[in-house]
This record gives structure tokens, sequence and C-alpha cells, in this order.
């Protein structure tokens, strides 16, 4: 998972300083391995260096200055471009995609997110395909067998899950934006 990618998104709705990213990250993101403050503040001197997002001004709310950040025109082009890039099918669970697709309900419209989540769930269901030719080739070990048969039921489970959200984008769409 790129975590830079994930602060431009969580950062496209409103300007957040550091706590507030990570606290974002690891409520909109459950089960996702929580963030540490150091990664956060590294990750955001990255992106302020590359030009991919900017300081908004200080914020202090009963403690010490916390610098805000936004995202810049160049960071919204890096996030709409690893959006719309379709993640390659893994053989197991990816945290990756849960990423992708809560992003982008946080920032693109309903249209947009269901044509990023058809494009997803069709890469898997091509990989299932591949994987079923592989396993029905009378060549096959049963090595060969039992891993197409692992990477086909977690990429069907992940297919099946993409299909639900499909379903949902709408109520996840207002849920996001109400949380926003």
């Amino acid at each position: 998972m790129s975590l830079a990618h994930v602060l431009l998104g969580l950062l496209t709705s409103r300007s957040l300083h550091g706590y507030e990213l990570k606290r974002a990250h690891d409520e909109d993101l459950p089960g996702a391995k929580p963030l540490a403050y150091g990664q956060v503040y590294a990750t955001l001197n990255r992106l302020v260096r590359d030009g991919l997002a900017v300081e908004a001004g200080q914020e202090r709310a009963g403690g010490p200055d916390r610098t805000q950040y936004v995202v810049t025109d160049r960071g919204r082009q890096a996030l709409t471009e690893w959006l719309s890039k379709v993640e390659p099918p893994a053989p197991h669970l990816s945290s990756t995609l849960l990423a992708k697709v809560v992003i982008t309900l946080h920032v693109a419209d309903e249209a947009t997110a269901r044509h990023h989540l058809a494009a997803q769930r069709a890469a898997h269901l091509a990989r299932m395909r591949e994987l079923t030719a592989v396993k029905t080739n009378p060549g096959a070990s049963v090595g060969e067998i039992l891993a197409a048969d692992l990477a086909i039921a977690h990429l069907d489970a992940d297919a099946r899950w993409m299909q639900k959200a499909l379903e949902y984008v709408h109520d996840l769409r207002l849920e996001v934006q109400h949380d926003s």
C-alpha cells in the first residue's frame, strides 16, 4: 500500500494536521495496521518536498501549534493516477485493495467509484480464469492445483466483496460524506 497516496486521499476533502491524519487513517481503514506518528510526519515531509502537498497554516487547540496540510493540484493528479491504476490481483487478501476502495469513496463521485470497483473486479475475474486454466491443465501437479485453488478462493472472496461494495456505493458515499 502506498501510504503517501492514502494520506493524499484523506487530505482531499479538507486540511488536516498529522494527528488528524493518523486518526482518520486508523478509523477509515479498520483492520489495517495502525500508523505510527513518525510514519505520518515523515510521509507528510516527503509529500511537501515533492510538491504533492503544502502547509496550510497553523492551528492551536490547547496545545502546541499543529501544522495543517492540503493537497496540491500535482498531488491530486498523483492520487488520480494511483486510484485509476488497477491493483494487480494477488493470491491473498490485499489491504491495498481495501484502501483504494475506501479512498475512492472519499474522493470520487458515485459513477467514478463504480467504474473503479468494476474495473478492479474485472481484473480479479480475469485472474481467476487464468488460475482455472492452470488448475485444469492435465500436466498440473497437486501443488500447483492446491495453490491455484487457494488463490481462486481468495480472489473469489475479493470479487464477491467488490460486488457487495458496488451494491452499496451510494450508501457508502453518503456515510463517508457524513463522517467528513
